[in-house]
């Protein structure tokens, strides 16, 4: 029987933000993942701290940027890979109305960090933007392809990864400690994404799930270093290639890419991209996405040593390190969560 302090399920985003939090203050831990859930590894890993949609801010961007950049600069050192890219996100601009609504933004508080003052001229050939463009500050990628892939293989030669699913029934109750297979534990912490639907302990959460779906496309003439945002996103990845995306699809919760999607993205691409491409990749997921648009943290209301930690949404790489640590404090202190991101919030309902 071996002992540690947390048992994780899930390995994406949020699961590897809570192992660092439990590194930092020397917990043990175990992590069950079977790959079946592949949001993580499909997003587009931008931190971004605008909805470039309405132009406005994201929830909690100062809290959750001052939290997300050191996090993946620790793991850049002692992984030795290479994952935070800084990266200028240009919001393409269709209209002088779209100008004018950006540098009205521009003069809010909450905004005015983040938001470049500077109309900026379209300098490529290939790209139709008459408009120009308005900057994102502060803004970036992270690899997540690269950051799960080496993380799993750092838990695996330290004996902390199980690659294998977790059988709910298999868990046992008894006084304070939880016993599964052949591990005893004081908590479990589900990350599992889109896959809690299949938790007994927590599928009555409402989480949605929105399909998403990005193409990578090779585009020798393109040149850009820079991320633009338009009816779809286009990322630069080096060596001539850029994710292009995402779809948002909340019926089909399959990770199939589908022939539909893909006409999607090329058509709203072919808007204002001029230069020759070709398609070089394809690939889907589930979003843990939820109603109200904030994530899923907290205690089970009846098992209180199990945990949930999920509805991450789109924006996992801002917002995993600032709900490990609210949930860190719940367990270890029983610090109260911000009561937007609590369960108890549909708990109660």
């Amino acid at each position: 029987m071996k002992e540690v302090d947390y048992i994780i399920v899930g390995c994406g985003l949020a699961s590897i933000a809570f192992c660092e939090e439990l590194r930092v203050h020397n917990k043990t831990f175990v992590v069950f993942d079977d790959s079946s859930q592949k949001s993580s590894i499909v997003a587009a890993g931008l931190y971004n701290p605008v909805i470039l949609k309405r132009f406005s801010k994201v929830w909690k961007a100062k809290e959750q940027l001052a939290l997300a950049r050191p996090l993946y600069s620790k793991i850049e050192n002692e992984l030795k890979i290479k994952i935070d890219y800084e990266l200028s996100i240009l919001r393409r601009f269709i209209s002088i109305e779209e100008q004018n609504k950006w540098f009205t933004a521009s003069d809010k508080p909450s905004l005015e960090p983040f938001l470049s003052t500077n109309l900026i001229k379209n300098s490529s050939e290939y790209i139709d933007a008459n408009f120009g463009f308005g900057e994102v500050l502060h803004a970036g990628r992270i690899d997540t392809e690269t950051l799960i892939l080496n993380y799993k293989a750092f838990l695996k030669s330290n004996n902390s990864l199980f690659e294998t699913s977790f059988v709910y029934n298999n868990i046992q109750f008894e006084n304070d400690a939880i016993h599964y297979e052949n591990l005893k534990t004081n908590q479990i912490v589900f990350a599992e994404g889109f896959g809690v639907k299949q938790n007994p302990y927590f599928n009555h959460l409402p989480l949605t799930g929105s399909k998403g779906e990005i193409l990578t496309i090779k585009a020798p003439d393109l040149k850009i270093d820079y991320a633009i945002k338009s009816s779809v996103f286009v990322i630069p990845l080096g060596n001539d290639l850029y994710n292009v995306g995402a779809t948002y699809d909340n019926n089909d919760k399959s990770n199939v890419p589908t022939e539909k999607a893909k006409e999607e993205l090329l058509l709203k691409l072919g808007k204002f991209l001029t230069c020759n491409f070709e398609v070089v990749g394809h690939i889907a997921g589930v979003r843990p996405t939820v109603k109200d648009r904030r994530p899923l943290v907290g205690r089970h209301f009846k098992h209180n040593n199990l945990y949930v930690l999920n509805g991450l949404g789109t924006r996992g790489v801002m917002i995993a390190p600032y709900v490990s640590k609210q949930l860190f404090k719940l367990i270890e202190t029983n610090e109260s969560l911000d009561s937007e991101i609590d369960i108890n919030r549909f708990n109660e309902k």
